[in-house]
């Protein structure tokens, strides 16, 4: 039998003694996330919420949290699905078969696999330094070996980026048109457009004070679009909010807000679509590697470096020519 307590979003499972049966979930920030998980050894906390503040303290956003905890959910509801119950700490032979399983039951991307094993390897790292577990479980030769991408992930030219910004030029969206605008011309990221805060706008010097993953600050430089969209922006805005983007009902954009902007006017340009954009044309326009690094946040060059090669249509057009 299972009680719900939604005022705390507890959920407990009592056994028919009325005695606490496998497990207590306690939901933390966020609405995937793990918190703590009991036994049958009663109160032998395997992991707790401390999991996520240990995520904060290396550095980890937000949205990497949430995925984390996310990931670790799945896991364990794949340990319940198989086998019953949620083991007691991770073990080896089910984090294998649990790979095996979304390699070849799921057939996960290989991306998404390693996305899945990176969160339970950080898992056991926290639970071997907080004496949770004693061995390792996840190894780093789980994780599965993926083929650099050669081609550039840049997939729309600028005309089309443009015919994009001018559809929301005409629908008169100023709030709209300057988000737009900023994506297409600093690479800013999702997060960090939605985090905005209007003291690190600097419109005179036309820089803007990013705060990116990890609180890692960075100084992004604006053209004059961003500029002239942003104070036309500002002229009609009416909130008090210490955020640059609102809405009606908010003082802060969301992102999925975000994401509900650009379907709205477009089938297959999304803020990533324009980011990919922003740092290939920055390198077609003169910008270095390091620049683009240093305005997209990027904390490997090789990350940037990728744009400097053709687009899969360019390759495409240039094996049709041999």
């Amino acid at each position: 039998m299972a009680i719900s307590y939604s005022e705390l979003n507890i959920i407990i499972c009592i056994n028919d003694e009325n005695e606490l049966n496998t497990i207590i979930w306690l939901q933390m920030l966020l609405p995937f996330g793990v918190i703590i998980m009991m036994t049958t050894e009663r109160n032998r906390i395997i992991m707790t919420e401390q999991f996520s503040e240990y995520l904060r303290e290396n550095g980890k956003s937000e949205n990497t949290i949430k995925t984390y905890c996310r990931n670790i959910s799945l896991f364990l509801k794949w340990c319940r699905d198989s086998f019953g119950e949620e083991p007691m700490r991770l073990y080896r032979a089910n984090v294998l078969e649990y790979i095996s399983y979304m390699r070849n039951i799921k057939q996960y991307d290989p991306r998404t696999v390693n996305n899945h094993i990176s969160s339970l390897k950080t898992l056991n790292t926290y639970l071997l330094e907080n004496g949770f577990q004693k061995e390792s479980a996840v190894l780093d030769s789980d994780f599965m070996k993926i083929q650099i991408q050669y081609a550039s992930p840049c997939t729309v030219e600028k005309k089309d980026v443009e015919a994009f910004r001018q559809r929301l030029l005409e629908h008169d969206s100023k709030r709209d048109y300057a988000i737009v605008t900023l994506y297409v011309y600093t690479g800013i990221r999702r997060s960090e457009c939605v985090s905005l805060r209007l003291d690190q706008v600097d419109l005179i010097s036309r820089e803007i004070r990013i705060v990116g993953k990890g609180n890692k600050q960075r100084i992004v430089y604006i053209n004059d679009k961003v500029v002239h969209a942003i104070r036309e922006y500002l002229k009609e805005r009416n909130s008090n909010s210490p955020y640059l983007f609102v809405s009606r009902q908010s003082e802060k954009l969301t992102p999925s807000r975000i994401n509900q902007i650009f379907n709205q006017y477009s089938d297959s340009i999304t803020p990533k679509t324009l980011r990919h954009y922003f740092c290939s044309n920055a390198l077609e326009n003169g910008y270095s590697i390091h620049e683009v690094a240093n305005q997209a946040g990027h904390s490997n060059v090789q990350t940037t470096l990728i744009y400097s090669n053709p687009t899969a249509k360019e390759m495409k057009d240039k094996a049709n020519r041999l």
